[in-house]
């Protein structure tokens, strides 16, 4: 199969003009090595109109969305291709009522797509920070008014925040994860996810990152309102930005699938070529998710 490359949006509609040229490549990218039939697991079979497979063993017919996010995709997938390439192309992102309006389909349907979507683009765990990382925290809401520090308004959501820097000090790779508080328990998993120990660390002076030098190599010096760890505080200005944007409270229940997708767009930055082929293919090894399974573990 010939992967589709690019960030233009024109050429983009002419290799994928109605459903049809949309499940011509899902069939092609599932079936590529072959064959291997989900109810039996035999091997020989052949294809059927609509890209659908026929196992000759079971008679199993599969369609080329069945176990994958596209699952039962009710607006047709040549919506659903075009909602995928604006979410992994847009660098500010869009809400669940902008991509409703824009391709005629319900909020609550655009709402369960995208976040689809950003199920599949949680990081693998794989690709740790190596080099020069900068963390601190903050908070999705805002400061509050007259308040300098960190917020403790059980009605904001907390996060920590793991920025990779570059020789030329300019961003490389972004990782966040909510937390429950600022205490040194809290902030472990994002080291033990997302940064090596053999990474140079700076954080700010808070005592919650104390315990973890027995670890990691981290340096603690002033932030000086932020002048030292300007770029880290411009992905937070940028996250929390984006945020404000999206018309439901950013409880720490979906927060998480949020930040999926804004460190998603970031970290593939020297890729954006193969953005798309990658997330499409990510979906396609994603096992399928329903509106009431989205719903009740994270609140709109």
């Amino acid at each position: 199969m010939e992967l589709f490359r690019g960030q233009n949006i024109i050429d983009f509609g002419k290799v994928f003009h109605n459903d049809e040229s949309c499940v011509a490549y899902l069939a092609d990218l599932k079936w590529q090595d072959g064959f291997i039939c989900k109810k039996c697991g035999h091997t020989s079979g052949c294809k059927k109109a609509g890209h659908n497979y026929h196992c000759y063993k079971c008679n199993h017919v599969e369609s080329a969305t069945s176990g994958t996010l596209f699952h039962r995709i009710r607006f047709g997938l040549h919506k659903a291709f075009h909602i995928v390439f604006e979410m992994v192309n847009s660098s500010k992102g869009m809400s669940s009522i902008q991509v409703g309006l824009r391709y005629g389909i319900r909020q609550p349907t655009a709402w369960t797509f995208m976040h689809k979507v950003r199920k599949a683009m949680e990081s693998s765990k794989k690709y740790p920070l190596s080099k020069l990382v900068h963390v601190d925290e903050f908070v999705v809401g805002g400061m509050e008014e007259g308040k300098k520090g960190r917020s403790y308004n059980t009605n904001k959501t907390k996060a920590v925040v793991a920025v990779e820097l570059s020789e030329k000090n300019q961003v490389k790779r972004v990782y966040i994860k909510a937390i429950d508080d600022y205490s040194a328990k809290s902030l472990t998993p994002i080291f033990e996810q997302h940064i090596s120990k053999t990474a140079k660390v700076v954080t700010d002076k808070w005592k919650g990152y104390s315990p973890l030098t027995k670890e990691y190599n981290i340096e603690q010096i002033l932030s000086a309102n932020g002048k030292n760890f300007k770029q880290l505080h411009i992905i937070i200005h940028q996250i929390k930005s984006w945020i404000r944007t999206i018309p439901t409270h950013a409880s720490k229940k979906h927060v998480e699938s949020y930040f999926n997708e804004f460190t998603y767009r970031i970290n593939r930055s020297q890729s954006k070529q193969t953005i798309f082929h990658n997330i499409i293919k990510r979906m396609m090894n994603s096992k399928p998710l329903t509106y009431h399974t989205l719903i009740q573990k994270q609140s709109v």
